[in-house]
């Protein structure tokens, strides 16, 4: 399919945004109930899958001699993304939804700046004024109401995860300048269920259910309506149609203009949250998640004219 017109990149790019708010309510209810790296064994495993339909219509082909470094970047790639999605999901449990919706945005920022302590690559003073408002939008988004500098068990997992995504972003863009794009994304997925399936047999705990909770099957744990429908919502929805709606929306669309778009991602987290799970950030929090998502857009959308490499999301950071 070929989207011919910006107005419905626009809507389907907002569509994707909506799909990575949602899930994150979805997943924090799945793993309350089942171990996160089973849950991410389970869920990148069929999110490659997923993709084998537009790999086979988009016939794309590897060229000769590229099988060593596809394997390469794709397991490499694909550790910095179990490490983010690990990271992102455990965090779940021990912190709220609205929480980990704003402190993963704060990739956006980051990017820059890795880029420059990696690399060396330019950050523009848009970008340093980003940092600081996001720095500034974090304490006042984790503090509450009080003065404090300590960060939770689940923020402090989920801030991990976005400093893991965004080195993720800045080494995609050294390695894939030559390598096809969907076929990385698949050994990038199929990396992440390996690197989860170990985890979740090298673990003493159960692989199916929380060592403080009674024992299950793993039949009923996954057939379970909830885990099912997260799964099945977060590989296929918030991956697989991600992946391609992001490559078909950005031959019509500046990246200024995706960045802003996704920038609604963890806006969206948080209306979910509130609205399915009753969370309310307060007033010292709002203020501090309005920071995050204006240190994101000051970051992304100061330097219109830069060449930048953009996070294709949670579920599949590829680009």
């Amino acid at each position: 399919m070929t989207i011919r017109s910006p107005r419905v990149a626009l809507g389907l790019l907002l569509l994707v945004s909506l799909v990575w708010g949602v899930e994150f309510v979805l997943i924090d209810l799945a793993v309350a109930r089942i171990p996160t790296h089973t849950f991410n064994a389970i869920r990148f495993a069929l999110a490659a899958l997923s993709l084998l339909p537009l790999l086979w219509f988009s016939r794309e082909r590897l060229p000769q001699g590229q099988v060593q470094k596809l394997l390469g970047a794709g397991l490499l790639l694909g550790f910095m993304l179990f490490v983010g999605f690990y990271t992102q999901t455990e965090g779940l449990r021990f912190t709220s939804v609205s929480n980990a919706g704003f402190i993963t945005g704060l990739n956006v920022p980051l990017v820059p700046v890795l880029g420059f302590l990696l690399f060396r690559h330019h950050a523009s003073r848009n970008v340093w004024f980003g940092v600081l408002a996001a720095t500034t939008g974090l304490y006042l988004l984790t503090s509450g109401e009080g003065v404090s500098l300590a960060l939770n068990q689940g923020d402090l997992l989920v801030l991990i995860c976005a400093f893991a995504f965004a080195t993720h972003i800045v080494l995609t863009g050294r390695l894939v300048k030559q390598l096809p794009v969907i076929l990385l994304s698949i050994v990038q997925l199929l990396a992440v269920a390996l690197y989860s399936s170990l985890a979740a047999w090298l673990s003493p705990d159960p692989a199916f259910y929380h060592p403080e909770a009674a024992a299950v099957q793993w039949q009923d744990q996954l057939l379970a309506p909830m885990i099912l429908l997260a799964i099945l919502v977060a590989s296929i929805l918030g991956t697989a149609y991600a992946f391609w709606a992001q490559s078909a929306c950005q031959t019509l669309l500046p990246a200024h203009k995706v960045a802003l778009v996704f920038a609604f991602e963890p806006v969206f987290a948080h209306l979910s949250a509130w609205f399915y799970l009753d969370e309310h950030l307060g007033s010292s929090g709002l203020l501090g998640a309005g920071l995050i998502l204006s240190g994101m857009l000051i970051s992304e959308l100061g330097d219109r004219r830069k060449a930048s490499v953009k996070p294709l999301d949670h579920s599949a950071t590829v680009d």
